[in-house]
């Protein structure tokens, strides 16, 4: 057992202290977005919009998630990820304090597509300031290391906002959204100072290649499209699903999401260090995570049994651990001397892009068709995401040569 624990601890060693950081502050702030897990339930069960009208506000969620993503890109190669952090949370804090007065169809769409405009700034800078402040040994690890705080905190999230919803009702989550993410502004400006950071040149970076001419990249940035718009459905129609065909209330629902960042916070660490030593490549790991998310769907469907729901979200939680890792560290490596930002923006595009058809779709197949259809087209569009990482793999062993 001691030998185990010491196992454990190694896995998170090496790492620098300014990632630690980033971490405590990304802690900080995801342990706030409780009201995103409960977004859909707010809306039908609080404001009384329908399923319909439910997916289109998601979508403007999606578009202001792209919005924020691409100008989070250009924000980041223009004045640097820690002005682009800085900005993003403190006015975010503002934005999702407001967001809780809209009630009317269009007043909440357009306020959804500010709160993510500004929120999603954060996403290509925080990824372009791991690779500025961690070792190239040591990237993975960093990335996880982000991720663990990310699902630490939506650990903890879920189960608190259930609870706030219980007691206080759903206004307390905006209040609660506002304030840490004015908490993690405060601590970036105090904590993490930019001069720590490796930036490269300036003149290497305006002369590099963009993200948009580099075609096996583009590859992988629609295979992951796809992926997000499956992984996208537990934090919109699952929630539905759970409640309405299996009748768990939104603290039992909570509960069950924080088992997703429970399980990533014991177990991804290690996992990662252990598929590092390993020969396979990156995108290798990326398919095996892609088809796990997809099973989740196929066994949820076998059996109307309440515990397959805790086997689906092991599933695409191990999924989760596997294949984003991975995947931003593919990223961060394919973007090494050319333009970071833009690399890293047209990856979150591409999880911004699956906001804006994966809420959407998902509530109009629930809508006309069922849960069971929904499940069924989630599985197959896992095969298409893995078959294009397939053409990928094989592309790139090419390009070695």
């Amino acid at each position: 057992m001691q030998k185990l624990f010491r196992s454990y601890f190694d896995s998170f060693g090496g790492l620098r202290k300014e990632i630690w950081l980033l971490s405590l502050i990304t802690l900080i702030n995801r342990a706030g977005t409780m009201v995103i897990p409960f977004l859909s339930l707010y809306l039908t069960k609080s404001k009384g919009f329908s399923l319909e009208e439910v997916g289109w506000i998601l979508t403007f969620f999606g578009l202001g998630s792209v919005t924020g993503s691409w100008l989070g890109g250009k924000l980041t190669d223009k004045i640097g990820h820690y002005r682009t952090m800085a900005l993003s949370l403190i006015l975010s804090s503002v934005l999702f304090v407001l967001l809780q007065f809209p009630s009317t169809f269009w007043s909440i769409c357009i306020g959804i597509y500010l709160v993510m405009t500004v929120a999603d700034i954060f996403r290509p800078a925080v990824f372009v300031s791991i690779s500025a402040y961690s070792k190239p040994e040591n990237r993975t690890r960093s990335v996880t290391l982000i991720r663990l705080a990310i699902n630490l905190g939506f650990s903890a999230g879920p189960a608190i906002g259930g609870l706030i919803i219980a007691t206080a009702g759903y206004s307390g989550l905006f209040w609660v959204d506002g304030l840490t993410c004015l908490a993690a502004g405060i601590l970036l400006l105090k904590l993490l100072h930019p001069k720590r950071a490796k930036e490269e040149k300036e003149d290497i970076v305006l002369q590099a290649k963009s993200a948009m001419s580099d075609k096996l990249y583009l590859i992988f940035i629609l295979a992951m499209m796809i992926f997000g718009f499956i992984f996208l459905q537990y934090f919109s129609t699952i929630p539905l699903f759970y409640a309405d065909q299996h009748h768990l209330s939104e603290l039992e629902i909570g509960l069950l999401l924080g088992l997703n960042g429970l399980t990533i916070f014991l177990f991804e660490m290690p996992l990662i260090k252990f598929m590092e030593n390993r020969s396979h490549s990156v995108i290798s790991y990326v398919i095996l995570g892609t088809i796990l998310t997809g099973l989740s769907f196929l066994v949820i469907n076998l059996t109307s049994w309440v515990g397959i729901l805790v086997v689906g979200m092991l599933l695409v939680t191990i999924g989760e651990m596997i294949a984003f890792p991975f995947s931003n560290s593919f990223a961060l490596t394919r973007s090494d001397g050319k333009k970071r930002g833009s690399y890293m923006a047209l990856y979150s595009i591409a999880f911004s892009v699956s906001h804006i058809f994966g809420h959407n779709s998902g509530m109009q197949l629930i809508d006309n068709f069922g849960f069971e259809f929904t499940w069924n087209t989630m599985l197959a569009l896992s095969i298409v995401s893995c078959t294009l990482l397939l053409i990928l793999k094989g592309l790139l062993k090419k390009e070695a040569f």
